[in-house]
């Protein structure tokens, strides 16, 4: 398998969680899959039922763990998993409660304004001291218009409902997580909320180390030794009744002795968790912020960003920057901040989401404020700090507007210049920051592959399987995702993949691209489409036409330009057409389309060549990738959509320079 394609720019900074060494005893096992997928592996092996009415975007999430329990999956003590699906996110809450009383082990999985209807049954649980887990695709409410991507509103919003609440960058953090929040919950009679970003996180698929099933039994333990059935009628209790003036203060109040469990108990869940995979997690994550001037903090998959945003202004702008990652959200870590931020001359406070009539700043803003109080009259003991840094605040990537390196760049710009002390980024507005410099930060040698679409062409589908064989196949590092809209309904889609050897760090919308994938015909039209392409990289593209010259004479005369001066080399085939022969189901010749992209990369990357991998070593993989997303579907899917692959590797067709350059 032949010609390689240009690759790019910057290193990546390895996160914190990944094992750095093969000593560990469980490292874990490296496949490919996004956080949903990450999050279930876990409660399917740990938890013995799910009560959810599951909402966009945690819909995956339970989806998977019911697909298990139709297939009769149990878990790791021999438990036969049940999912119950009630009428209404308020009552699958109560059926969490429910089941916990009873003493067995439950999760949730929702979303958005699915979150804020449990809000009631949600301060039951924690008053009753029930240590259930809900999982969380974190999404914006519709205070403006109704939006299901991400966002920091639904979360936010129960933050006082006594949870503790964990925040995943990634996927690989959202699994270990779920099972890091279980050990806490249970240790201290806790519940927990582990959250990741709705979309951005839940839906892209990266590669991750899924947690080992021996690992997973010997952390958390079996549900029926390790919890209380309160409705036990040989050990009679009574809880939640009906308390009045003499008693409920009095109960109220006590609970704070296991409210102080709870940072310890997490603090050795971290501990253990990390001295037997090598991925360790505290509260926070500083990280190149021990001479920093400016610190960019905040919760979340843009803080991955940050990082490689820090790396860059240090190594080619001289700046000295840091970030802070928030990993622990309630309990606050309060202490934890003040100390990773001393010396520090600024911090900006990031945030997804907006409370304009809180005049102090958003959630996070004002805790951080109050530690900073706290540590500035030295509560409770605590040494006083010397000074307090300058605080910057702003609302980035609501709704999953991209946040950008650039965006970053120019939030760490403002506080150098001492700018506005809110801001926000991204958008068009008054209060928005210029951006200016928007730098190439993907991994050295990394390569990345944007999409053009049309929603139904299974072109999304198709990213997830190349990023599968690229992860699991080809042994790299990888990073796929769609920008998610109204695809289903034959709507404009782009999707984006990036792979590397290191982990891809960047979590927004590519602009610089090797290769360019055209599914739908119509977007060669616009200029716009071929933005970013890199010198000498290649476009892959839809056409119902087998002579090169008759493609070429229907590509634009402004995107010719565009490739004669990008040098960039132009491929195709017709889709449609090997859709159309090959689907043994009608149903399936528009979806089948996209799968045709597949045989495409494989001929257009050296991955293959580089593995010293035969032909027949490579398509068992491809085969091995599509069964996972359809076999559901039967053998006979599969093989027409392993058909479609190498139809897709014989039949595509180069232009040639000649008729390019003529």
């Amino acid at each position: 398998m032949s010609t390689a394609v240009a690759k790019g720019p910057v290193r990546t900074a390895e996160p914190l969680g990944q094992p750095t060494a093969p000593q560990y005893q469980y490292p874990g096992i490296p496949t490919t899959c996004d956080g949903a997928e990450a999050v279930v592996h876990v409660e399917v092996a740990i938890s013995q039922a799910a009560g959810a009415y599951p909402i966009t975007s945690s819909t995956t999430m339970g989806g998977g763990f019911n697909a298990s329990v139709m297939n009769g999956q149990k878990n790791l003590w021999g438990d036969s998993l049940m999912f119950f699906e009630p009428e209404s996110e308020h009552s699958a809450a109560s059926v969490c409660e429910g089941f916990a009383v009873a003493g067995g082990r439950v999760t949730n999985f929702t979303s958005g304004q699915g979150l804020v209807l449990m809000k009631e049954v949600l301060y039951t649980i924690s008053g009753k001291r029930l240590p259930v887990v809900m999982n969380i695709g974190a999404r914006a409410l519709t205070s403006q218009g109704l939006n299901v991507h991400a966002g920091h509103d639904d979360v936010m919003s129960v933050a006082d409902v006594g949870w503790g609440m964990l925040f995943a960058r990634n996927a690989q953090e959202a699994g270990d997580f779920c099972l890091i929040c279980r050990r806490a919950a249970e240790a201290s009679q806790t519940p927990f909320f582990n959250v990741q970003d709705g979309f951005l996180t839940t839906h892209t698929v990266e590669t991750v180390r899924l947690i080992e099933p021996e690992f997973m039994k010997e952390f958390v333990g079996d549900p029926k030794t390790k919890l209380t059935n309160l409705m036990d009628p040989n050990s009679p209790m009574m809880s939640g009744v009906v308390q009045n003036q003499d008693s409920y203060m009095k109960g109220k109040i006590a609970q704070r002795w296991y409210y102080d469990q709870v940072a310890p108990k997490l603090e050795e869940a971290f501990d253990e968790f990390a001295r037997k995979t090598g991925r360790r997690y505290g509260h926070v994550e500083a990280y190149r912020c021990e001479d920093a001037e400016f610190v960019l903090v905040g919760m979340g998959c843009y803080m991955e960003t940050a990082r490689v945003v820090v790396d860059y202004l240090r190594e080619k702008k001289g700046v000295a920057a840091g970030c802070l990652t928030v990993w622990t959200f309630r309990p606050f870590p309060a202490r934890a901040i003040v100390d990773a931020l001393r010396g520090v001359k600024a911090i900006t406070i990031l945030e997804r989401m907006d409370d304009p009539l809180s005049t102090t700043g958003n959630h996070l803003t004002r805790e951080i404020k109050a530690a900073f109080l706290d540590a500035v009259v030295g509560q409770n003991g605590q040494e006083k700090v010397a000074a307090v840094p300058r605080v910057y605040h702003a609302a980035a990537g609501l709704g999953s507007r991209d946040v950008r390196p650039g965006d970053l760049i120019a939030a760490y710009h403002n506080m150098i210049v001492d700018g506005p002390d809110y801001f926000c980024v991204g958008i068009d507005h008054p209060l928005a920051l210029r951006t200016g410099d928007d730098p190439d930060l993907r991994p050295t040698g990394g390569f990345s592959m944007r999409g053009h679409s049309v929603g139904g062409f299974g072109s999304v589908t198709t990213n997830k399987v190349i990023a599968t064989i690229a992860g699991n196949v080809f042994g790299k590092d990888v990073q796929a995702y769609p920008k998610y809209g109204s695809e289903k309904k034959g709507l404009p889609t782009t999707y984006y993949l990036t792979i590397a050897d290191t982990h891809v760090s960047i979590h927004c919308e590519l602009e610089k691209v090797e290769l360019l994938c055209i599914n739908d015909p119509t977007a060669i039209i616009s200029p716009g489409t071929l933005k970013g392409l890199v010198p000498g990289g290649a476009i892959f593209m839809q056409s119902p036409y087998a002579d090169p010259a008759d493609v070429w004479k229907r590509v634009p005369a402004e995107n010719r330009r565009t490739i004669r001066d990008k040098k960039a080399r132009v491929y195709f085939c017709d889709m449609v057409r090997i859709a159309r022969e090959v689907a043994s189901e009608p149903d399936l010749q528009m979806r089948m389309q996209g799968i045709v992209l597949l045989g495409a990369f494989l001929r257009l990357t050296p991955y293959a060549k580089e593995a010293e991998m035969s032909d027949e070593q490579v398509y068992a993989g491809v085969e091995k990738a599509l069964r996972k997303y359809f076999g559901k579907r039967g053998d006979q899917v599969v093989q027409d959509n392993l058909t479609c692959v190498r139809r897709g590797y014989g039949d595509m067709k180069e232009i040639p320079s000649e008729i390019i350059n003529a």
